[in-house]
């Protein structure tokens, strides 16, 4: 399994990929599920997976390749015109594997489990992020609820679900963020680092930061440390239940 987040606030885009992947817990091995295409000056866009790991890998390279048209050019998404004809593009990617893998893989008893973040700019369109399903139909992200996720993302969610609004500051946002991941990462062993970090500011058209943060990296380390102690001091705060039946 694994753990996507992305976080589209009012200054621009977040987003955080766990590179984990298990066939088993004798088959663990790390590969990168955050992917970034960009035109410096023009365009941004980064593509988080999960799901089979053989599915979305053929995704990607679909993704680059590129769909032939009629007049012989090649339909990518570094020349979609709008981040909706992309996200579009990874639909039809999806469904055009699903037509060649999948009666193969169900006949082997295999699920096509796939799901994609989507998000970025385009110079002159506005920063959107989608979620891309197994179908290839999607969502977009929305002011009321600035954040999707994919994989296992039961656990980070009541955090994104008390901390996130539209107007946080980016780095906040990634703060957050990271939490959400450690919450996950303490409760799901099929999550794991190193983590992938991608910080894009609005009308940016290029990676503010891209980073991989390796298991013991002092800031992360430190978050995870102070995250747990500020909720044993809320614990310890709290006044206990008055439900005891008094004697």
């Amino acid at each position: 399994m694994t753990y996507c987040c992305g976080i589209l606030v009012r200054d621009g885009l977040v987003m955080v990929a766990d590179t984990r992947t298990n066939a088993g817990l004798d088959n663990v091995a790390t590969f990168r599920k955050l992917h970034v295409f960009e035109k410096k000056g023009e365009r941004i866009m980064a593509i988080s997976s999960a799901g089979n790991l053989s599915l979305t890998q053929s995704v990607l390279s679909t993704l680059n390749e590129g769909f032939e048209t009629e007049d012989g050019d090649r339909e990518t998404l570094l020349n979609a015109p709008t981040m909706f004809q992309a996200a579009q593009r990874i639909g039809r990617a999806i469904r055009h594997l699903h037509e060649i893998e999948g009666r193969v893989l169900e006949a082997s008893d295999v699920s096509f489990d796939l799901s994609f973040l989507f998000g970025g700019q385009i110079k002159g369109g506005p920063m959107r992020l989608f979620m891309i399903y197994s179908a290839g139909n999607f969502i977009e992200c929305t002011v009321d609820t600035p954040y999707l996720q994919i994989g296992e993302h039961k656990y980070g969610k009541p955090v994104l679900d008390r901390a996130i609004t539209h107007d946080i500051n980016l780095y906040d946002a990634l703060k957050i963020s990271l939490v959400s991941v450690d919450s996950t990462m303490r409760s799901n062993l099929s999550v794991g680092m190193p983590l992938d970090i991608l910080i894009v500011h609005r009308d940016g058209y290029e990676a503010e930061l891209k980073y991989r943060i390796e298991p013991g990296e002092p800031y992360f380390h430190d978050l995870r440390e102070r995250w747990s102690a500020a909720l044993r001091a809320a614990h310890n705060n709290i006044p206990r239940p008055p439900y005891a039946t008094k004697t």
